[in-house]
């Protein structure tokens, strides 16, 4: 296997194989609280249930940071080894929400030192609509021993950003009248990063849910003005939907920096610019390293 996907057909091969495989189910959706209970009614056979707020996030503290901070890297090993992960193992995320969700569990698997980490393309949706079973009930793994590393994948900060809008492209992955400003359902102020592009994680799918052929990724993020050679960021509300969109460039040829804090970060620090609408503004001015 190559790439950051992996097709429901694939998987089954891979299962049947007797291969050491892993199977996270990361059933999360912005608003929603019901993700274990979705999990218990029905997954892929063998899934353990990951909690994306409590294992795949940093407490939100004061906000600083934003709403789903990266987890301590102590933290995350002790995670991934509770999810009965070891050594030589390969591990295949989905949720039920077209991989935006489980995006984040495969960025930060893949930060953390994995090599042989996969998102189930279509996840649980087109795992059921192939005909193949679902289990109910909970699955509690026996501790795996894996060792991590961290700090594998590419990641900005906040002082980081103006210096990728000047030279590169910053994407901003949420929907498009979040982008706008026309609504901000969750943060303190509305709007975008100025110079930001949006792309939103949806656009990444084809109408059957999973992803788009590579070739139509590549065109439309060039369209976008994503270059070889010129640095790409990616954000979103909190750092969960922006992964999708790395995995999306990944698939395009490119490869893309997570900007972690994501909104909820800028949009709650003082004196953050902010622009409106649906042109790339500007840069007004440089954000201080805190």
């Amino acid at each position: 296997m190559s790439g950051p996907v992996i097709s429901v057909q694939s998987l089954q091969e891979l299962l049947a194989s007797g291969e050491p495989v892993v199977l996270l189910d990361v059933r999360w959706a912005l608003g929603h609280t019901d993700g274990h209970k979705q999990y218990e009614r029905g997954h892929i056979p063998g899934a353990v249930y990951v909690d994306l707020e409590k294992e795949l996030a940093a407490p939100a503290g004061n906000g600083s940071a934003g709403r789903h901070p990266l987890p301590a890297p102590e933290d995350f090993h002790r995670t991934v080894r509770g999810w009965g992960i070891n050594p030589g193992d390969t591990v295949v995320v989905y949720d039920a929400v077209s991989g935006t969700s489980a995006a984040r569990a495969w960025w930060l698997l893949r930060h953390a030192g994995l090599d042989s980490v996969y998102l189930l393309d279509g996840g649980v949706v087109a795992w059921h609509r192939a005909g193949f079973a679902l289990q109910g009930g909970t699955v509690v793994p026996d501790p795996g021993n894996v060792e991590l590393s961290w700090g594998r994948m590419p990641v900005v900060e906040m002082w980081d950003v103006p210096a990728v809008v000047a030279s590169g492209r910053l994407i901003d992955a949420r929907a498009k009248e979040r982008y706008r400003g026309d609504r901000e359902p969750v943060d303190p102020r509305a709007g975008h990063i100025p110079g930001a592009v949006n792309a939103p994680a949806a656009g990444n799918l084809a109408e059957d849910g999973t992803f788009r052929p590579p070739e139509e990724l590549r065109t439309a993020y060039e369209a976008l003005g994503v270059r070889k050679g010129d640095p790409v960021a990616v954000y979103c509300g909190s750092g969960v939907s922006a992964a999708h969109d790395v995995v999306a460039l990944e698939l395009a040829g490119y490869r893309a920096a997570l900007y972690p804090g994501s909104w909820s970060q800028w949009s709650s620090t003082k004196g953050s610019p902010i622009a409106l609408g649906t042109q790339a503004g500007e840069w007004p001015g440089a954000v201080k390293k805190r």
